[in-house]
């Protein structure tokens, strides 16, 4: 199976710190075409994502799980299947292996659903997406200005791109 990753604050949604309310959850422009584009050339998309506000007691994993079902049903009146969403909800102190650099979440992504790393994309706004995804053997990965501040001179980015929809130019097969 090839699949593409997807961080979502700051490539699904537009980044707000610590996001776990429908009413700010605003999507970013064309990630539903893009999202559309990548099913119809046989990809599976998993949303992987860091949640450290459940860490800090900003939220719940249960607030998480709402909105995370409402996301869901967005894109399914799109026609476009999530496949699943994987998520971290440690602080960075916590030194766990799920979060993000570390490649927790993509390790237990292809192991739940045997997925070939070396035809699958990651697609994210920060270094640390990235670092997961070459962890884990993914080496085709995007970085997207939609959401952090990227220092382009010292991303291992295969491409660093202005927004997700501009992928659908990359991401051919």
């Amino acid at each position: 199976m090839k699949t593409i990753f997807l961080d979502r604050d700051g490539v699904i949604n537009k980044e707000k710190n610590y996001l776990f309310k429908k009413n700010d959850f605003e999507f970013i422009d064309g990630i539903f075409e893009a999202c559309y584009h990548f099913s119809n050339l046989g990809f599976k998309i998993i949303v992987i994502t860091n949640q450290s506000g459940i860490g800090r007691g900003y939220y719940s994993p249960k607030d998480f799980e709402i909105l995370t079902t409402w996301m869901l049903e967005k894109f399914m009146e799109k026609h476009i299947d999530i496949l699943d969403v994987f998520y971290c909800p440690h602080v960075p102190e916590d030194k766990c292996r799920c979060r993000k650099p570390s490649p927790g979440m993509f390790l237990k992504a292809k192991k739940k659903y045997n997925i070939d790393m070396k035809k699958s994309w990651m697609i994210g706004d920060k270094e640390n997406d990235i670092i997961a995804a070459n962890s884990s053997g993914i080496s085709q990965t995007i970085l997207v200005r939609t959401g952090h501040k990227i220092n382009a001179k010292n991303s291992s980015a295969s491409y660093i791109l202005k927004s997700i929809n501009k992928a659908i130019k990359i991401i051919t097969g």
